[in-house]
């Protein structure tokens, strides 16, 4: 057994800030979606906490420390509320399960080159596509009816009432309606975004803006990821007709957006160390996620985005240096 390694305070602290800034997100989804929410956080939580462990033991390493800087739970909790409520219990333990074995694959907490949390989620959106476009509709649930759905305990495929496609996939696949009358006519839609998910959106967004209060992390990142989304919908956009790819109030309320760009974009480890890198390591999450979501196979991108501009993140870095080096006098 390795000797006991102390554990890191100031890693405690932020993590615990991260999970605080949280709550508003957690609390709205619970509002909109129900049970759900807590019950894939939940499994989330439980999985990554015994996956982690189950690793450390193998390696012969100490499992408090690490157990008890709070990273697994943060990833476990990021990945709980972007996987869709009452999804299947085994898919949100594999998702979480995988996220955190890719964390310490490559040796832990400040050396994994992607962020976990996308990992996982990457994993189940590629491997198990059907479940994870079963959202469902903005409703309450009771805990028992919950429950059964999640662990399927309840007999008969799924009400159509019940679960809908998500605002972003209805306009990916509209070839006939205008986005007034999507608007109009699809539950899916909300006020300027998805129904429900908009307000989540701004939920993170306070947690978002409570983290840059407390420096958690830098604005660079989040500033970048939403700019490049703003812009580049903003160029695509041509208005309301059937073939409009949405406005970019639209796109910056819909799906993960504001959870990317707080959450997710800012993660230290896998993300660019230096503020001009962070800059263009966002704005570039926020170009592909775009792309995805407009032209890919996938409602919303910000996954795939992420993981690769994690593979981005040493030439961004060699690039911001002599980009450096050439003004330096």
């Amino acid at each position: 057994m390795l000797p006991l390694e102390p554990v890191d305070e100031r890693l405690q602290q932020a993590m615990r800030l991260v999970l605080l800034a949280t709550v508003p997100g957690i609390l709205v989804s619970f509002w909109w979606f129900g049970w759900g929410v807590l019950i894939n956080l939940v499994l989330a939580g439980t999985a990554a906490l015994a996956v982690e462990a189950a690793v450390l033991k193998l390696r012969g390493r100490e499992l408090l420390p690490v157990l008890s800087d709070g990273s697994a739970l943060v990833t476990a909790t990021l990945l709980a509320l972007a996987l869709p409520p009452y999804c299947p219990w085994w898919l949100t333990v594999c998702a979480a399960a995988f996220g955190l074995f890719g964390k310490q694959l490559y040796g832990g907490v400040g050396k994994n080159p992607f962020n976990p949390a996308m990992l996982g989620l990457a994993l189940v959106l590629v491997t198990f596509p059907q479940p994870m476009s079963h959202w469902p509709s903005p409703h309450v649930m009771d805990l028992f009816g919950s429950v059964q759905r999640v662990f399927g305990l309840i007999p008969g495929p799924t009400p159509d009432a019940w679960a809908q496609a998500t605002a972003l996939d209805s306009l990916r696949i509209n070839k006939s309606l205008t986005i007034d009358e999507l608007f109009a006519r699809s539950p899916a839609f909300g006020h300027l975004g998805a129904r429900g998910v908009e307000w989540i959106n701004l939920a993170f967004l306070a947690g978002g803006l409570f983290l840059l209060q407390r420096r958690v992390f830098s604005w660079h990142a989040p500033v970048g990821m939403l700019a490049s989304l703003f812009i580049i919908s903003l160029v695509c956009w041509n208005g309301s007709g059937s073939d409009s790819h949405g406005s970019p109030l639209f796109h910056l309320l819909s799906g993960a957006s504001l959870l990317g760009a707080f959450f997710i974009v800012t993660e230290p480890v896998s993300g660019a160390k230096s503020p001009g890198a962070r800059l263009l390591f966002g704005a570039g999450v926020g170009l592909l996620t775009y792309l995805i979501r407009t032209w890919g196979g996938y409602p919303d991108g910000v996954a795939f985005a992420v993981l690769l501009m994690n593979l981005c993140v040493p030439a961004l870095e060699r690039f911001v240096a002599s980009r450096q080096e050439r003004v330096a006098p």
